[in-house]
């Protein structure tokens, strides 16, 4: 087991001005499972890739360990990876397929059998071991595909987006088997998502990643308590931060007839952040116009538009986006009710509304 070091780690793409990954600079802990999360086209996979060996790194450097590995080859790194695609051998068995590497790189079948047996019984496969992978479900072939990595003891297990071909049901058991077992392994992990919730339920650090640039890497916890900017608020978490840009005078921020206390650094606009659950009715506050209703059976929420006209949405950019409040769902509004609310006193977040960045 190692640690992993991104140092300045840069990729430009043939044919582009734009790095795919700009200047990384990350450490991965001895024994953690860290998180790659990001929109698509934000250099997660691009990350995985170079930390693999499978993508060119045009500046800086990466470590497994104490050893540079930049410019060693795939092979001989000692991680293991796991595809979105199984890849598994159709015409081997399950038993054949998790022995495979270690067939070719020289290990004797007494070695190779005690090796599959241990990965099989960590990962619920014992009774399926003679079975060919098309007589297993999609989450049993992902198992076998982890597996075949775990059977290896690399130093680094590298995972990119392995859950992505699996239904919704099944994603959720199969993120908690991983958890679970990466923590029984204390396997350096790097786990590449662009699910948001994914990255929260499973991560010991989530590292959140926009444009090839590292945006901000700390605990589930703190990213969703404290976001460093308007992107990761409004990244992380579900459904998502409400993000709205309201006018400052008097040391406040005005949403509609809610005043909310801000720094006198504050200019003549701040961007208010308040997540759904941050919200309660009160008789005087901000008004939403009430367009839809989402009834959970546990929760309820409404979704609608800003009755105030001195508020406008910071994220104004995004299709569809829309005020989200958590409600009692046991009396939720109707479509086309307008309805008032107040923020709970430690719910709002403030951010500077021309770079973004977290003031609060």
């Amino acid at each position: 087991m190692a640690s992993v070091v991104f140092e300045n780690a840069s990729r430009i793409y043939p044919g582009t001005t734009a790095p795919a990954v700009d200047k990384l600079n990350l450490t991965v802990n001895d024994g953690e499972f860290l998180v790659l999360v990001g929109p698509s086209g934000c250099g997660k996979s691009t990350s995985l890739r170079m930390l693999a060996g499978l993508e060119e790194i045009d500046g800086g450097r990466i470590l497994i360990g104490d050893r540079d590995v930049t410019n060693v080859a795939p092979k001989d790194r000692d991680i293991a990876m796991v595809f979105q695609s199984y890849a598994l051998y159709p015409h081997m068995t399950v038993a054949e397929n998790m022995g495979f590497a270690l067939k070719i790189a020289g290990v004797d079948k007494a070695e190779r059998d005690k090796r599959v047996r241990e990965a099989a019984k960590l990962l619920d496969l014992e009774p399926y071991l003679e079975r060919k992978p098309k007589a297993l479900s999609g989450g049993q072939r992902q198992r076998v595909a982890m597996g075949r990595a775990i059977v290896r003891e690399p130093q680094v297990f590298l995972m990119d987006e392995p859950l992505s071909n699996l239904d919704a049901k099944l994603r959720v058991a199969t993120r908690t088997q991983i958890a679970a077992l990466q923590r029984r392994l204390g396997i350096t992990t790097v786990y590449v998502t662009h699910d948001q919730v994914e990255a929260m339920t499973m991560g010991d650090r989530v590292a959140v990643l926009k444009d090839g640039l590292l945006q901000q890497v700390d605990t589930p916890r703190n990213l969703y308590d404290k976001p460093a900017n308007v992107f990761v608020a409004g990244f992380i978490g579900s459904p998502a931060m409400n993000l709205l840009v309201a006018p400052v005078s008097g040391g406040k921020a005005h949403l509609g007839d809610l005043d909310i206390d801000v720094p006198a650094s504050a200019g003549s606009s701040v961007t208010v952040g308040i997540r759904p659950e941050g919200w309660i009715p009160a008789a005087k506050g901000f008004h939403v116009f009430v367009e839809v209703v989402e009834e959970l059976g546990s929760d309820a929420f409404v979704y609608g538009k800003p009755a105030d006209t001195n508020v406008k949405f910071a994220n104004s950019s995004d299709e569809g986006v829309q005020v989200i409040v958590r409600w009692d769902p046991k009396n939720p509004p109707k479509a086309g009710d307008t309805v008032t609310v107040a923020n709970v006193g430690n719910a709002v977040h403030l951010f500077d509304t021309a770079t973004g960045n977290r003031i609060n």
